[in-house]
């Protein structure tokens, strides 16, 4: 979901969840409580949810080769810590690089549990995460990422029996990773059924993706897709528009086919937050981003919500309030702007990682920062809630944001959006 550049991945000390608790227990009695969320959002519950990133052990399970037992402990501990939290979602990474945190019928069991593509684990953590998240009473949403097939270039070293073995043809390379080609429809229909196995298996909340589709731009490196453009462009003259195009058809295509498996499940993307640039075309944001969604990722997010062709959007608003380039109050306004009329709910993407990391800005080294997002989603009452990025600093909290934003904001249970 995150490109690993966006930190560094070194933690701050840890601290317990009573730890937090009490020191959000004493931030709420030195300040006034802040202003209610107003509109409907008490009829329409709230989001409160956390990102648990299994790429890479990033949160979950903390190191690949632990015990069943063990894998299954830390897990229930992430559970827990977000019900002490009074949160009430969390989004696991099922799918983190076309492996499988669910005994699948098209690909291998994911490396990070074992350390060993298409190891069984001795257990089915998907399975588990559901029923016990909703024991808790909390939402389980499956994050999959459509795409990605590795962090690295070289298929040698995935399982033999990977898809992406078994027909390199659908892989390319590109910036260090190998990725599926978008540009191939058996491609589309395979990483559908893919991550459609697991809704027809569980009874998840929600499929969530994240906000990889076309892969990051990467200086002097060329996507390859010269054969499927040919084969596949039909009349478009554009490759950029071919290429949105095919985001396009993902998009939909999943959209009608989750509620054909299962009723009830929502469907919600969380993109890097910068649609376009007001530079760029008008109907942007008031911002001087260098990504932007649509030119650069092949992703047309507005249009998704416009059209209604999902149930939820997530931007990841990883900026603090009054940044230059990407000033977090801007963007949230034009995202409430956006999902203004369509039925589309609004969840803002949190950068908790980013609080008390002294490579960050100073607006980051405030344990209010994050608190204040909240005050001001207050104003947007098309804003639904919120999701932190990620488990880990949920649990660190090295400088007490979350403590801040639970003691502030949190203060009774609330229940997700539906």
């Amino acid at each position: 979901m995150r490109r690993m550049s966006r930190r560094s991945w070194v933690m701050g000390a840890a601290g317990t969840v009573a730890a937090m608790m009490t020191a959000g227990d004493a931030v709420a009695a030195r300040r006034p409580s802040p202003r209610p969320y107003r509109g409907s959002r008490a009829d329409a519950g709230e989001m409160r949810g956390v990102w648990i990133a299994t790429v890479a052990n990033l949160d979950w399970p903390s190191a690949p080769g632990l015990t069943a037992a063990a894998q299954k402990a830390e897990l229930i501990a992430h559970l827990d810590r977000a019900v002490a939290l009074r949160l009430n979602a969390v989004v696991l990474q099922v799918r983190p690089s076309a492996d499988a945190l669910w005994p699948s019928s098209y690909e291998p069991w994911a490396q990070c549990l074992t350390g060993v593509q298409g190891k069984d684990p001795g257990w089915d953590p998907l399975g588990t995460a559901v029923t016990e998240a909703h024991a808790r009473g909390l939402e389980l949403h499956a994050w999959f990422n459509p795409y990605r097939v590795a962090n690295h270039t070289d298929p040698a070293r995935l399982v033999a029996t990977h898809p992406a073995r078994l027909h390199p043809d659908w892989v390319l390379p590109y910036g260090g990773k190998l990725y599926y080609n978008p540009g191939l429809p058996e491609v589309r229909a395979f990483v559908q059924d893919a991550m459609l196995d697991a809704v027809s298996r569980y009874a998840v909340d929600a499929v969530h993706w994240d906000d990889y589709f076309y892969p990051y731009p990467v200086a002097g490196q060329t996507f390859d897709d010269d054969a499927a453009f040919e084969a596949h462009g039909g009349d478009f003259t554009d490759r950029a528009a071919w290429r949105r195009d095919n985001t396009d058809r993902l998009v939909r295509e999943t959209a009608a086919r989750i509620k054909e498996v299962r009723s009830g499940v929502r469907f919600g993307i969380s993109p890097f937050a910068v649609w376009r640039n007001a530079s760029t075309d008008p109907l942007g944001s008031d911002t001087a981003a260098g990504v932007q969604t649509y030119d650069d990722l092949h992703a047309d997010t507005r249009t998704w919500v416009k059209e209604g062709w999902i149930d939820y959007i997530c931007p990841q608003i990883y900026w603090n309030i009054g940044y230059a380039a990407a000033d977090y109050a801007k963007l949230l306004s034009w995202w409430a702007g956006t999902v203004r009329g369509t039925g589309v709910g609004l969840y803002v993407g949190e950068a908790l990682y980013k609080a008390g990391d002294p490579a960050q800005p100073a607006a980051w080294q405030d344990p209010a920062e994050l608190s204040r997002h909240l005050d001001l989603a207050a104003d947007h009452p098309e804003a639904g809630g919120h999701v932190y990025f990620s488990a880990t600093q949920v649990k660190t909290d090295p400088v007490g944001a979350m403590a801040r934003v639970v003691a502030d904001h949190y203060q009774a249970r609330a229940r997700a959006p539906r």
